[in-house]
């Protein structure tokens, strides 16, 4: 969807759009169905009839009227959400003619949007950076791992326990017959009445388990462990690095592992101070936020939400049910991710006009040729599609954001994270005002003081 921005006075924009032949195509598709369902045309079902029947029932002025009611809004939200647009009222539409056959549409939207901010000067924030540490007992646990997969199983002459794999039968009324069934004890294959049931056991052992089904009933499962073994571990050693890495010895492959973790917690380290420095800059800048915005993007969330627990099998309520919350409390902790979500987005939109940052057409390209070499797809194929999509536009922007926040990282005073932690214990006549605990009777207060 090509968008063009015009700035008007009054925090006020005009949006010129054009919405592609695809587009058109499908709002008039989605028209006919809808105008077919409560038509009734010979020979064919409700809803069924093709779009040229529909079209020579109705008229395409009345099509087309449908296809204007039911798509326009989503196509200004999609143009505003595109060009970096913050509306906070409905538009002003002025609608350009019918499109002709296999033809795009054009519509302009004035609109009244967030006033900018002012972004607070970030080259005087402080802002906490932790020192990427990779603790030895993690590298311990990655070699232990290592040790794990490549352990040998042995017969064990002793009764099972925790980290044996053994070889039982499982038969039960509810819970069926299985014959040679080979799992870790401990592992959770199995539900936990039976796990803990087979420590202790030797092979050629047979026990009864009773398995409570609900609070009514229970059934009887007959367990029958056939072999026990046992992992043996090779050493910690240099023929260890040689059979399970390119490595000749132990310490050229501890010290591989411990550069993966590192490059591991650097990222993840960085990523958390970029979040920091433009939460801090965020914090230090005005902002005049509409709450049918920040609604708005709410919504957004929750149908984000609501497709990811579709695609897992679970329902709204088992959601709530699951994590302990109530509706409310989604409610206002999506309203305040929306409302922090937007803050950044307008703060560093403020940094990079403060700063006259623009991305080129070259700067896009040669970012989407990137990732699709490292995804293995075709460079060209996907800048045709972004552009067929209008996705292009909203990617400039992402990556004019990107570039904002790269030199508002860059400005920002890192400081340790033990001397921040330090200030926010410091006492400050602010915090005094803030907090003071006490309970002071004025004129205006609705309540008068306890006696």
């Amino acid at each position: 969807m090509k968008t063009n921005v015009e700035e008007l006075p009054g925090n006020r924009v005009r949006l010129d759009v054009e919405v592609p032949e695809g587009d058109v195509k499908h709002a008039l598709e989605h028209a006919a169905s809808d105008l077919a369902a409560s038509a009734k045309i010979p020979g064919f079902r409700k809803g069924k009839a093709p779009l040229p029947l529909i079209v020579a029932r109705f008229g395409r002025e009345a099509v087309w009227a449908e296809a204007v009611r039911s798509h326009l809004d989503g196509w200004f939200w999609t143009a505003a959400a595109t060009s970096g647009v913050q509306p906070v009222s409905s538009p002003e539409v002025e609608l350009g003619e019918d499109p002709p056959d296999d033809g795009s549409f054009r519509f302009s939207a004035t609109v009244a949007v967030l006033a900018k901010p002012e972004p607070a000067d970030w080259t005087t924030l402080e802002v906490p950076a932790a020192e990427p540490e990779v603790p030895v007992e993690i590298v311990d646990g990655e070699l232990e791992a290592l040790r794990a997969s490549v352990a040998e199983l042995v017969p064990a002459e002793r009764p099972a326990q925790e980290g044996d794999t053994v070889v039982l039968d499982v038969e039960g009324e509810l819970a069926g017959t299985q014959r040679d069934y080979v799992t870790e004890v401990g592992s959770g294959r199995l539900v936990d009445g039976l796990d803990e049931a087979l420590v202790g056991m030797r092979a050629g052992e047979t026990k009864t388990v009773t398995l409570s089904v609900d609070e009514n009933e229970s059934t009887e499962v007959e367990l029958s462990l056939k072999d026990v073994k046992e992992p043996v571990l090779p050493a910690l050693d240099d023929e260890l690095a040689r059979t399970t890495s390119e490595f000749d010895t132990l310490a050229e492959l501890r010290a591989d592992i411990e550069g993966r973790l590192r490059e591991h917690v650097e990222a993840e380290v960085e990523a958390a101070f970029r979040e920091s420095a433009v939460d801090a800059l965020v914090e230090a800048t005005e902002f005049d936020l509409h709450p049918e915005l920040v609604d708005r993007r709410a919504a957004e969330l929750w149908s984000g939400v609501t497709r990811s627990l579709q695609q897992r099998g679970l329902t709204p309520e088992a959601y709530l049910a699951l994590t302990g919350q109530s509706q409310e409390e989604l409610v206002e902790r999506l309203r305040a991710e929306a409302g922090q979500a937007i803050k950044r987005e307008l703060a560093l939109d403020a940094v990079a006009e403060k700063l006259g940052l623009e991305i080129s057409d070259e700067e896009v390209e040669a970012f989407v040729r990137d990732q699709a070499d490292g995804a293995g797809d075709d460079p060209e194929e996907t800048l045709r599609v972004l552009r067929e999509r209008g996705t292009f536009e909203s990617l400039r922007t992402d990556l004019r954001m990107r570039k904002a926040l790269d030199e508002v990282v860059a400005g920002v005073q890192r400081i340790p994270v033990d001397l921040a932690a330090a200030r926010d214990k410091l006492w400050t006549p602010e915090k005094e005002k803030a907090s003071s605990g006490m309970n002071i009777w004025t004129p205006g207060s609705e309540e008068a003081p306890n006696r």
